[in-house]
């Protein structure tokens, strides 16, 4: 897989669609309805996944609804052929992701028809996705500008993976949440704490210590294949590679995902443990885009659709 993102066969020229056409509900000349995306939708956004080969477990469809929300299309037959969904960060930032198009769909607008939907509902949030080579056109057209590239890294690590002195790198624990939330809002400049909580719930959670106080964490969890090891936040490349190898010697000898930037200077050392890389895709922003304040870094995602 390269990327999350997958909308092909838009006709050049493809203007944004009415009103009337973002209204869920309403069909166009092909007889597709647009409408929120509901649990009752789940099933088949997992089969529509398995056709573009990702590796989504009904699980993590379920995980993302949870925390997000977005549109589906049925046919006439009552048939969802696309997906898309985003994730809100406050009254000023969004990402956006799990947008398929049923490969026997492809060609008649309905990328387009679901993603002009997602940006109405978004508005007037500056949103944030990763497109493979297939979508850029069609978010190009909506004012979305390339801002770097993610990198997928997946495998099963090489053995002897030491965990770092319990004195840099331990077991999160309540007591650092919040200031987990603020290294995170460092990092991302997005106000997600309902999201980092309901990541903490699911995985295992690593800090890294100096001088007394949290300055980076990790956290990993079941997801795809295996395990993916993100979001990673810290202050340096080293910080990031110690919270990552403290994630590796919990997890063991299992199928491990991690998601960085190509700048983030961890691409060699993951290739070198084993970790391939198995493709990239195309970050992307569409609206201001505000440095995040650091100190802290994101150098791993949660996945590449809610980052």
């Amino acid at each position: 897989m390269s990327g999350e993102q997958f909308v092909t066969g838009v006709p050049p020229g493809a203007q944004t669609m009415t009103a009337m056409a973002t209204r869920p509900g309403h069909h166009d000349h092909d007889d597709v309805a647009l409408v929120p995306f509901a649990t009752e939708h789940l099933e088949s956004a997992l089969q529509l996944s398995q056709e573009m080969s990702w590796p989504y477990r009904l699980e993590d469809w379920a995980f993302a609804l949870e925390l997000g929300q977005g549109f589906v299309l049925r046919n006439g037959a009552g048939t969802v052929i696309a997906t898309a969904a985003w994730w809100a960060y406050g009254g000023t930032q969004a990402s956006a992701g799990m947008i398929i198009v049923a490969k026997a769909a492809q060609g008649r607008g309905h990328g387009a028809r679901l993603m002009d939907a997602l940006l109405a509902a978004a508005h007037p949030r500056t949103i944030t996705l990763n497109s493979t080579a297939e979508g850029l056109a069609l978010y190009e057209r909506r004012g979305f500008v390339r801002t770097g590239v993610i990198q997928q890294h997946q495998g099963v690590p090489d053995e002897g993976h030491q965990a770092p002195p319990a004195s840099l790198v331990r077991a999160m624990a309540p007591s650092d949440v919040e200031a987990v939330a603020r290294l995170d809002r460092q990092a991302t400049g997005w106000a997600r704490r309902q999201m980092l909580d309901r990541l903490i719930q699911a995985g295992d959670g690593h800090v890294l210590v100096r001088d007394g106080e949290p300055r980076g964490y990790a956290i990993s969890r079941l997801f795809g294949r295996g395990h993916v090891i993100g979001p990673v936040v810290a202050e340096s490349a080293a910080d990031a590679r110690a919270l990552i190898e403290a994630a590796l010697a919990r997890l063991g000898q299992v199928f491990v995902r991690v998601d960085t930037a190509a700048t983030s200077q961890l691409g060699d050392w993951l290739e070198s443990i084993g970790l391939r890389q198995v493709g990239d895709a195309i970050t992307m922003v569409k609206g201001p885009d505000i440095p995040p304040a650091g100190p802290a870094r994101m150098f791993a995602l949660a996945n590449q659709s809610f980052n």
